[in-house]
């Protein structure tokens, strides 16, 4: 990947929009927009985004889950079990 032929003075933008959209959507590969030489935007394909916006919150999770272990917030996996089937009995009455 070379990430030199996806940034674009924001001119180019201006001038390309839609052949830019086209490149966007079916490369996936996001596109920097830089104004006055310094990155301003990065324009991304709606699936990519959503494929990128799922992997932050699955990271997220992961922290936490982390940040439990260390603290000790931990039960057996039985013990969970237990609850979660003691839950949904409750559930049902």
């Amino acid at each position: 990947m070379n990430i030199t032929r996806d940034i674009k003075p924001i001119t180019h933008l201006k001038s390309h929009a839609a052949s830019l959209l086209n490149q966007i959507n079916e490369t996936h590969r996001p596109v920097i927009i830089t104004q006055n030489g310094e990155p301003r935007a990065v324009l991304q394909d709606p699936q990519s985004y959503e494929n990128m916006r799922n992997a932050i919150g699955l990271l997220k999770l992961v922290a936490a889950g982390e940040a439990d272990i260390r603290q000790g917030r931990t039960i057996e996996q039985k013990d969970m079990f237990d609850e979660i089937e003691r839950a949904l009995n409750e559930s049902r009455t």
